[in-house]
């Protein structure tokens, strides 16, 4: 199968040198804004990669679910591949790719997690079948057939609990940014790329690379 001719020309925008002098954060928020006016369903999804104490790269599509001073927000098993990943290997990526706006965004951060407190109110405001999900699933964990995860499913959705807690090894992660690359596709593959990189005194350093 050839897929040498499947290709497009970007056209739709383009990044000026003004916006070296941008605060990262605030243009990130833009351009999120921007995709959500047009993207309703899983806006906020973006490719998380870790890499674990075999070395291997691993990537998967999370939901971001907040924006805070200090990075970005999104819940996970602790005990999943990717927090087993961050347990070893605090250092991840998390890849933003807007393609009607012919846009992505390449961030490099550290991550760590945020309060026990936060992740349960985060919790309790998730639907029920959600909660139950994440109380049933050990995720990642090898199990022998579907059936067997249904029956988990179904016997902790048989208990009637309305007020379920969060399990101890589920909660959130905040990615705080280190690099963040912004990409605007141009016509003739000559993309525009603006990286922000935070210097120890917390400022940001830009540049532009070429495409």
């Amino acid at each position: 199968m050839s897929l040498q001719e499947d290709r497009k020309e970007y056209l739709s925008s383009e990044l000026g040198d003004n916006y070296l002098s941008v605060d990262p954060k605030n243009l990130f928020k833009e351009w999120l804004k921007d995709y959500r006016a047009i993207v309703k369903q899983d806006s906020t999804a973006f490719a998380l990669s870790t890499v674990g104490d075999t070395g291997n790269p691993d990537s998967r599509i999370v939901l971001l679910k907040e924006i805070r001073d200090e990075g970005l927000v999104f819940y996970t098993n602790y005990e999943s591949k990717k927090g087993r990943d961050i347990k070893f290997n605090k250092n991840v990526h998390a890849l933003f790719f807007w393609k009607e706006l012919e846009r992505q965004v390449r961030i490099k951060g550290i991550v760590t997690k945020i309060s026990r407190e936060d992740s349960e109110k985060y919790f309790s405001t998730r639907p029920r079948a959600s909660q139950l999900g994440a109380i049933s699933s050990n995720q990642s964990q090898k199990i022998s057939t579907r059936e067997d995860l249904d029956i988990k499913f179904n016997s902790y959705y048989s208990q009637g609990s309305e007020n379920l807690k969060c399990p101890d090894n589920w909660g959130g992660y905040c990615i705080q940014i280190k690099q963040i690359e912004f990409w605007q596709g141009r016509m003739n593959r000559m993309h525009d790329r603006i990286i922000f990189e935070k210097t120890m005194s917390s400022q940001w350093n830009s540049y532009r690379v070429q495409p």
